[in-house]
């Protein structure tokens, strides 16, 4: 797929009779909010429009995972619009914007050189991503591994097509999301066939998935003594990191704004992994 699309002339979109009108940062976010409304963010997340201006002309869009400093500098360097991520940049309560913090620099930064930044975190984790992540490993007849909101919620639960050891089950995971490697608890030789999957940190995932009669989760950031207390309980675990699973986000989201927004120039963050294991 190329990297983007042609745009007929600075700041506008054609409207399909020949014209062309001006598109609009509120353009964009309508589209992803009614696929991924934000009422199934989580109460604690911070979802939306966190700097810029909805009424800014956009016509270059940047997609990446995280708001890092790499991925601030290719938007300004591309001379981006919009900088659209899955996690936000601003989590906790900030008291002032200034150069002295991370966070801070990155803001101001972004607002310098007229780029608006808005993520999608957990509604899109419920509306989007679990059911992405649980068919990239061709699992049928899934359903909510943990409701957030009117019947939707976090990670999936599902059968593989046949009964497989955990090792294969793993083989499958690294080609499905492109890992070097994965880390898992439990017996290799084990034979699962009922699986979780919850795409980012899935600690608080392993109890729901237990529960739910998986014989594996597939998730990432998970802790020792997690790992191996589920083990002992019957859940085997396959820690794919968080970015290992969570990177399709940068391609899905590109696929969508080029089929809605045929005229927009689209580019998306290389993907590699943010770590080294040697």
């Amino acid at each position: 797929m190329p990297e983007h699309k042609r745009i007929p002339a600075a700041g506008i979109a054609e409207n399909g009779k020949g014209e062309f009108t001006e598109m609009k940062c509120q353009d964009i976010f309508s589209v992803l909010e009614e696929r991924y409304p934000l009422v199934y963010a989580c109460d604690w997340d911070n979802v939306g429009l966190l700097a810029g201006d909805r009424e800014q002309e956009v016509r270059r869009v940047y997609i990446a995972l995280d708001a890092t400093d790499a991925a601030v500098e290719e938007a300004v360097r591309w001379k981006a619009d919009l900088l659209l991520t899955h996690h936000p940049m601003i989590f906790g309560s900030i008291k002032r914007v200034t150069a002295d913090d991370y966070i801070g620099e990155r803001l101001l930064r972004l607002i310098r050189n007229g780029i608006s930044c808005y993520a999608m975190h957990t509604n899109y984790d419920v509306m989007g991503m679990a059911e992405l992540a649980a068919g990239r490993i061709g699992l049928k007849d899934t359903f909510v591994l943990e409701e957030v909101f009117d019947g939707e919620g976090i990670g999936r639960v599902g059968q593989l097509p046949g009964p497989v050891t955990l090792k294969d089950c793993a083989e499958g995971v690294k080609k499905a999301f492109g890992l070097p490697n994965v880390k898992i608890f439990g017996n290799l030789n084990k034979i699962v066939k009922t699986v979780a999957v919850s795409p980012g940190a899935g600690k608080s995932m392993a109890r729901p998935a237990l529960a739910a009669g998986a014989d594996v989760l597939i998730t990432g950031d998970m802790d020792h003594h997690t790992g191996i207390d589920m083990d002992d309980c019957g859940l085997s675990i396959i820690d794919a990191g968080h970015y290992g699973i969570e990177h399709i986000y940068i391609e899905d989201i590109r696929k969508l704004l080029e089929e809605r927004f045929p005229d927009l120039l689209v580019k998306a963050a290389e993907i590699a992994q943010p770590f080294t294991v040697i």
